[in-house]
């Protein structure tokens, strides 16, 4: 499934890049890993499971779900993602329940979008989901990770998918706050970790990041069949894309 989404994105989008300051060094962790992050886009589900697999490979991933988006697209119950009722108080205690079964076992990873609906990836505060900081009470040697996800349009017909991780928090450290004080060190670790990655979205310099999963570049079609045949005529090289990698930014 992961190789589905892989060839998804890359016909859909340009690029999915990683900032080189934002690659986890936690994968070796001896136990549980809980990644959290902002929710921007419908995108985000696909891009996680794509992080997962490249950066992650050898631990079993689960994912809180929607409930009724989770019967609309049942086919992420195939790769580890369970139903939480966001309506209800009783979707807080199945969360929990399911939390406390996954995150049981040390090679096992909760991706979590903590916002728990969709929101701006510039819109402040972030407003996290209180659930979110009870996990470190389940699994106070878990390894908890701040993510940040952002899109942008830069030179390319596809759009760009960007993503960073922050600074990892041993679950035991997080313990020691109260829960309003868990919760707010959490979203502040997410925040800075947003914002030096909305620094580099910005600066449209494709060097700051590594391409994870790369899409089809130029415009396609009759257009592209024609700049293809004159570069053959002319004796060029025929490059699809408006801007090359490495290219000063205009």
């Amino acid at each position: 499934m992961a190789g589905y989404f892989e060839r998804y994105v890359r016909r859909h989008l340009n690029a999915l890049r990683l900032a080189r300051w934002g690659v986890p060094a936690c994968a070796d962790h001896p136990g549980p890993i809980v990644i959290y992050c902002n929710h921007p886009a419908w995108w985000d589900a696909a891009v996680l499971i794509l992080l997962a697999a490249r950066l992650f490979p050898s631990r079993a991933c689960y994912a809180p779900f929607d409930a009724r988006m989770l019967e609309t697209y049942k086919i992420f119950a195939r790769m580890g993602a369970f139903a939480v009722d966001l309506e209800s108080p009783r979707g807080a205690a199945q969360f929990l329940r399911a939390a406390r079964r996954i995150l049981g076992a040390p090679d096992r990873m909760l991706w979590i979008t903590a916002q728990g609906r969709f929101a701006d990836s510039r819109a402040r505060p972030l407003d996290l989901r209180a659930g979110v900081a009870r996990l470190p009470e389940i699994a106070p040697d878990a390894l908890f990770v701040p993510l940040a996800l952002e899109y942008a349009f830069w030179e390319e017909r596809g759009g760009e998918a960007f993503a960073a991780f922050g600074t990892p928090v041993r679950g035991a450290d997080l313990l020691a706050l109260d829960r309003s004080a868990r919760l707010a060190r959490m979203e502040a670790d997410l925040t800075a970790t947003l914002d030096a990655l909305s620094a580099d979205v910005v600066s449209r310099d494709a060097t700051r990041f590594t391409v994870l999963a790369s899409g089809a570049k130029g415009i396609g079609g009759v257009y592209d069949l024609w700049r293809r045949l004159r570069a053959v005529f002319t004796g060029r090289r025929f490059e699809p894309g408006h801007r090359h990698e490495g290219d000063p930014v205009p």
